[in-house]
């Protein structure tokens, strides 16, 4: 069975949302293929369960988090109201060689990761794009911060990015919302850092939240953020930005989007010369039913290990080592961030001071290592990001009769958290392959995940464990806890949930995937836009920049269809 479309998008979380929302909006029929299912924006979402309602859903069992979800229920916005939004462990396997201890967490419904991502929204800067090239690690990606800026206010604007501008040139501000206010001990960071190291300086996080909606945001159902913080749950006010929310009912109301779920993609068609893809295979995960679509464009958004997956099972006589892979460049350079250093810290201060509301962001250190002067065991940097709250009433403290309701009658303590999130070098050697002799349940071979953590990522960590320790107390707070006084346990791979790199952007065809418009060197309808594309991770979140490099690639692609030359 054929079917066939303008366009066709795989996956239809970050990247692919914007994709299919773009290339609809250009006029494209666009066919977007998710391989999970259907969760429906508001209608499946268990962000409104009461108290109660939430108590009463059933705990994870034993069994459940040793065998069904041993990997998955380890991330931090995994709970057993929203086990459905993560896939089962037991039923999607994969493997890890050498001393990797890769950690994949993702989710496969309509959506994907977008309905469960921290929402932070950084953009990268001229520094990041020029990396590469001036210290020799990877290659030279084939943009600038010029390229991209646009896109950046493009994508911003659409989805909604709360912040403060700061005039900071490694950190661009974006098209912002107005910002969820610092509260006091944040305010106090702020000042004493500021005051301490003129280097350094402590702004809100830039989330990626309605803190106010504008007519565009109201078109499309969302309001502003409730302050809630039921995000992980998804948001029935649409307030965060999600496909979900945003980018899927924007593709939608065009009259332009097919969307067909259950729909596992496991290879790619090309045509004899080589240069062309004919047909995207699916199965069906529930009845196993096979298909074929084709169509003048192919965009891959089924994240960084899932793309890679894709191409390397794509084999034939001209590609034997997979498709679009004539430079050995798939499935290699790896990329998440790194973490594990930090500190917490309270204060005697503001015992007459509480806040309220749960908003959605903290507090964020841009990067001030490695800028003017290198330090002498690592390159690039870390940003620093935490917030502060007052511990609240507990009914914990000890004592007896009237000592006991003094001392609970008071909310505890002001404390503070920081943590680094560095940069992670690209690496030919940190790489995912395919295992052909094992297959899953639906015939595609197993990942192999070779992805560990280098000297200049350890020693990264180790030199931000002593300087967030040495500012938090420079800054006049008191450490309660700290990575440098005890054992630095570092991030494994993956474990931030930024998995990137396996499909480089480059120069250069025998050393990259992809050219400057994410396009495939060898494969002119072949575009990738989702985390595989990234030749290097910088340090901060990565979401917003998927956004805007699958916009701008998106009406590229537009441009080549509209005139026929792809």
């Amino acid at each position: 069975m054929m079917s066939t479309y303008d366009a066709i998008v795989v996956g239809s979380g970050m990247s692919g949302g914007w994709v299919a929302k773009e290339l609809c909006e250009r006029g494209l029929k666009v066919l977007v293929l998710e391989r999970g299912n259907n969760v429906r924006h508001r209608v499946d979402y268990t962000d409104n369960l009461t108290p109660w309602q939430e108590a009463n859903v059933p705990p994870l069992t034993l069994h459940e988090k040793k065998v069904v979800y041993p990997i998955q229920s380890q991330v931090y916005a995994f709970t057993h109201v929203n086990k459905k939004l993560w896939v089962k462990d037991n039923e999607n396997p994969y493997e890890t060689a050498g001393d990797s201890e890769f950690k994949w967490y993702r989710g496969y419904h309509v959506g994907g990761r977008s309905l469960m991502w921290n929402r932070q929204s950084y953009r990268l800067s001229q520094m990041d794009f020029e990396a590469n090239k001036k210290d020799g690690h990877g290659v030279d990606w084939p943009i600038r911060y010029e390229d991209l800026a646009p896109w950046y206010d493009h994508v911003e604007t659409f989805a909604g990015i709360s912040g403060t501008e700061e005039n900071i040139p490694h950190l661009p501000d974006s098209k912002f919302l107005p910002p969820f206010e610092l509260n006091c001990m944040e305010h106090e960071a702020k000042r004493n850092i500021e005051k301490h190291y003129p280097d350094r300086t402590l702004i809100a996080g830039r989330t990626a939240h309605l803190r106010k909606a504008t007519k565009e945001h109201q078109a499309l159902g969302r309001v502003q953020c409730q302050v809630r913080s039921r995000c992980e749950n998804g948001c029935t006010f649409g307030a965060y930005f999600s496909s979900q929310s945003a980018t899927l009912p924007a593709a939608e109301r065009t009259g332009n989007l097919t969307l067909v779920t259950d729909a596992i993609v496991q290879s790619l068609q090309h045509n004899e010369a080589g240069d062309r893809i004919t047909g995207v295979n699916v199965i069906d995960q529930n009845t196993h039913k096979k298909t074929t679509y084709s169509a003048r464009l192919v965009f891959l958004n089924a994240s960084a290990v899932a793309t890679a997956m894709i191409l390397l099972n794509s084999r034939s006589k001209k590609y034997p080592n997979g498709l679009a892979n004539r430079s050995d460049m798939v499935g290699r350079n790896v990329m998440d961030h790194v973490g594990g250093a930090g500190a917490s810290a309270s204060t005697t201060k503001f015992t007459n001071r509480y806040f309220h509301g749960r908003r959605p962001n903290g507090i964020y250190i841009p990067r001030y290592v490695n800028m003017n002067e290198q330090e002498p065991n690592f390159v690039r940097g870390f940003g620093i990001q935490g917030g502060a709250w007052r511990h609240g009433w507990q009914a914990d403290r000890q004592g007896i009769g009237q000592n006991y309701k003094n001392a609970n009658r008071l909310p505890g303590s002001w404390t503070m958290t920081m943590w680094a999130f560095g940069e992670v070098l690209p690496n030919k050697n940190n790489r995912i392959t395919l295992n052909f002799d094992k297959r899953d349940q639906w015939g595609m071979p197993l990942p192999v995940m070779n992805v560990s953590f280098g000297e200049n990522e350890k020693n990264m960590m180790a030199w931000a464990s002593k300087d967030i320790k040495a500012m938090m107390e420079k800054i006049g707070f008191e450490v309660e806890r700290s990575t440098e006084d005890g054992e630095l346990n570092m991030t494994k791979p993956g474990e931030l949930i930024h998995e990137m790199g396996t499909a480089r952007m480059g120069r250069d065809p025998k050393t990259s995937v992809l050219n400057e418009w994410s396009q495939s060197h060898d494969i002119a309808n072949l575009f990738i836009t989702d985390g595989a594309c990234m030749t290097s991770s910088a340090c901060q979140n990565p979401s917003l920049t998927y956004m805007a490099l699958s916009a701008r690639a998106a009406n590229y692609a537009a441009d080549l269809f509209e005139n026929n030359k792809v």
